[in-house]
């Protein structure tokens, strides 16, 4: 592979637990060099959450791993004054300053972004929030699940009977750290037409809301109030998960041509001449009724069998898998998403740890890290306190 695109970037990441963390990974992935500043004794939360209690304990928790590869840690506690002198230094050598404290807390701490800029002009400053930097709830804590009810995405989740529901992992971290790592590689490009730095405010909620797309501007542009439809997609009929001999299956018939391809696959022509499912619109007023009729038919199959030959037929359809199959998938092994690391403290017994890419293969190759997740702590004797990025990253 060439030399991934953010190579020779450097990133100072101040973050904990996920949003930042995921950020920063994505950055590493694609070739930047991310120094994770973390509390002295303490470190990163993320470093003491997942299910293994005794990695937990040994400040290497499973929610730490998933996303802090590739990384480097040095313990800084920005209280103290030769600490914060070394920090300084630091700055001055970076290409990224990224923090995900409430909004102020930085400021307060004496790193107001006047503050950075003064230090170095060319830094790009990302501050990852859950409701931005101002406005009357910036000072409001938060945490995914705190996003995803006031984003509307809870209240759009179950079906009638169950919604609101929490989507079932931490999509709002996730997506405000897609959106900080996009707008920092944005800034990365300009700076090299203009020369200078700037200050990136993220905030989960509006990066949520903007990720929610047609369940947004439905509403916006139609005045329609989206629902709670369950594993139904309210845009299209059939469209949603249903029954066959031995399981659920997700079938997205959304065009007329693969709506009448199913019929034809399932012998069931006598739907396509029945006014109630004629045609896109008025087949949504009647989803249940056909519904009823495709399980009917869906039920003579396995849902394997049912996958193959309507996807052969091009007929969007696949089982629903647990997690445990989803990363035993075929398809992620072809494209080499997971890759092994040794783990950290391993002690040569051979342990290993698998991580996840970004998913994007780059000249046809996957981005992989190329160490395992830091020690806490594990880089501080690079070299001597005080140092510049400079002399730590040599």
């Amino acid at each position: 592979m060439q030399e991934r695109p953010l190579a020779g970037i450097r990133v100072l990441d101040l973050t904990n637990v996920l949003a930042g963390p995921y950020c920063s990974y994505q950055l590493m992935l694609l070739g930047a060099d991310v120094v994770k500043i973390e509390v002295p004794g303490l470190g990163d939360l993320a470093r003491h959450l997942g299910p293994d209690s005794d990695l937990n304990g040994a400040g290497l928790g499973a929610s730490f791993l998933a996303q802090n590869a590739g990384k480097r840690s040095i313990e800084l506690d920005l209280k103290n004054p030769a600490n914060r002198i070394t920090f300084e230094h630091m700055v001055r050598e970076a290409d990224v300053l990224l923090e995900n404290f409430r909004a102020g807390v930085f400021a307060r701490l004496g790193f107001d972004w006047p503050h950075l800029r003064s230090l170095n002009p060319a830094l790009i400053y990302c501050a990852i929030s859950g409701f931005g930097q101002t406005g009357p709830m910036s000072q409001a804590p938060a945490y995914d699940q705190i996003i995803q009810g006031l984003s509307g995405m809870m209240s759009v989740t179950g079906t009638a009977d169950t919604a609101p529901l929490r989507v079932g992992f931490p999509v709002c971290d996730t997506v405000g750290g897609l959106a900080a790592a996009l707008a920092i590689t944005a800034a990365i490009a300009g700076r090299q037409r203009h020369g200078h730095g700037c200050f990136l405010d993220v905030s989960m909620l509006e990066a949520s809301v903007s990720a929610m797309g047609w369940t947004v501007s439905n509403f916006l542009v139609s005045g329609s109030a989206p629902q709670p439809m369950g594993d139904q997609n309210a845009t299209a009929v059939p469209s949603g998960t249903f029954d066959t001999a031995d399981g659920p299956l997700n079938i997205a018939a959304n065009r007329q041509e693969q709506f009448a391809t199913l019929c034809d696959l399932l012998g069931r022509g006598d739907l396509l001449t029945d006014p109630r499912f004629a045609d896109r619109e008025v087949r949504k007023l009647h989803r249940e009724e056909l519904n009823r009729e495709l399980n009917k038919a869906l039920g003579a199959r396995p849902a394997q069998e049912w996958e193959l030959l309507l996807s052969a037929a091009g007929v969007p359809a696949a089982r629903i898998l647990t997690v445990p199959q989803a990363v035993e998938s075929p398809q992620l092994e072809h494209r080499k998403f997971f890759c092994d690391l040794p783990f950290p403290e391993s002690d040569g017994d051979g342990r290993q740890l698998r991580v996840s890419s970004s998913g994007v293969l780059f000249d046809g190759e996957p981005l992989h890290p190329t160490s395992p997740p830091p020690r806490l702590g594990e880089h501080n004797a690079l070299s001597a306190q005080p140092w510049t990025y400079r002399e730590l990253a040599s």
